[in-house]
């Protein structure tokens, strides 16, 4: 890729894969690392895994799947005005929530919460061991060996703990230095993903409403302005152009706030990126706007008393499997039993965070409903 800058990722200057395996015939390093992601069992599932809304609750909610879509359009869009490596930032979008639970946070809390007395559980530690270790697709290695950098960017924080077993890709936390700009920006593409599409998903639920976000300083912003320029447009086509132009400032500001930082800290090489601080990043106004939208959606929509019971019902039914085969490890499908018979808390938490929202639904009523095999 001619047209990426002197401290972008590239296929020639990456630490490669874990395996050596010959280069690719006619992609980059990167485009295969995203096809084996694309390909991959558990991205396949991340279409009945949910961010706020369990997906029985309704097919016009988005999924783990939409979100990671979303992230690498978003990702895709900024890398290429800064001159990053598209390929690499969309393999670290596909693949960032590889790892979620069922049933979202509250999904994810309450297996942290059964793993605490064995290591604790974290969405984003089980989606690189996702890629590491648990696809089983290739004859020459378990998980998908991808390269260092898109392992690097999957993997967005780690305890020194966690960080010391992890080696190379641990490595960052233990040395306080900085990974890729691809990576930083994936991150980012994430935050600004996720809030604006929880403000569609929540107003398309009625959980909050539009006089809420007027005290929303970035949304009601943007509102004003599109009423000035379409003073009859009303209803969902009123909240997706008011959406669309918050994530076309949000990537704007990214880009040219990004651009500054890596002049100013005269950014030449990747090695330079590893020293840095964090460079991709909002201005000082939009960040605390967008904080401010965060903590609305946190107050708000997530705190929400219809997303609390859900939340309720997801922390029942991960615990009471858990507990299950915790207690009876024959209760587990055979595979599940013998692949990592000496690590079996491992085993379950593997098994249950590999579950979509409605397989956990159907699991725990096999377990539970006498009238069920």
């Amino acid at each position: 890729m001619s047209n990426l800058a002197l401290f972008a990722v590239s296929s020639e200057n990456s630490r490669g894969r874990r395996i050596t395996e010959a280069a690719p015939d006619g992609r980059s390093e990167f485009q295969r690392d995203r096809d084996r992601i694309i390909h991959s069992t558990a991205f396949r599932r991340l279409e009945y895994k949910t961010q706020v809304f369990v997906n029985h609750e309704g097919d016009l909610f988005r999924t783990r799947l939409t979100h990671s879509l979303e992230v690498a359009q978003i990702g895709r869009s900024i890398a290429r005005n800064l001159q990053l490596n598209e390929d690499l930032v969309e393999a670290i979008s596909l693949a960032h929530d590889l790892g979620h639970t069922p049933f979202g946070h509250a999904g994810q809390d309450a297996l942290n919460n059964c793993m605490r007395e064995y290591g604790g559980f974290e969405h984003n530690l089980q989606s690189l061991r996702v890629v590491d270790v648990l696809e089983e697709r290739y004859a020459e290695f378990d998980g998908l060996n991808l390269c260092f950098e898109t392992r690097e960017g999957i993997l967005k924080h780690a305890s020194k703990r966690n960080a010391e077993k992890l080696a190379d890709v641990g490595a960052r936390f233990l040395n306080n230095t900085r990974p890729s700009l691809e990576a930083q920006l994936a991150n980012l593409a994430d935050e600004i993903a996720y809030n604006n599409h929880d403000v569609d998903d929540g107003l398309r639920s009625g959980l909050i409403t539009l006089e809420q976000l007027q005290s929303v300083s970035l949304f009601s912003r943007h509102l004003d302005l599109v009423k000035q320029r379409y003073s009859d447009l009303v209803g969902r086509r009123l909240v997706h152009e008011t959406v669309r132009h918050m994530i076309n400032t949000l990537v704007a500001d990214l880009t040219q706030q990004s651009r500054l930082n890596i002049d100013q800290a005269k950014v030449e090489t990747l090695a330079d990126v590893h020293d840095a601080p964090s460079l991709i990043g909002f201005s000082e106004p939009v960040k605390k706007e967008q904080q401010q939208l965060k903590k609305f959606l946190r107050d708000n929509l997530y705190q929400h008393y219809r997303v609390v019971r859900m939340s309720n019902k997801a922390r029942h039914t991960i615990t009471h499997l858990f507990d299950s085969f915790n207690d009876n490890i024959k209760l587990l499908p055979a595979q599940n039993q013998t692949r990592f018979e000496h690590e079996k808390q491992q085993a379950i938490a593997d098994y249950i965070a590999g579950m979509t929202d409605r397989y956990a639904i159907r699991e725990y009523r096999r377990l539970f409903a006498i009238e069920l095999e």
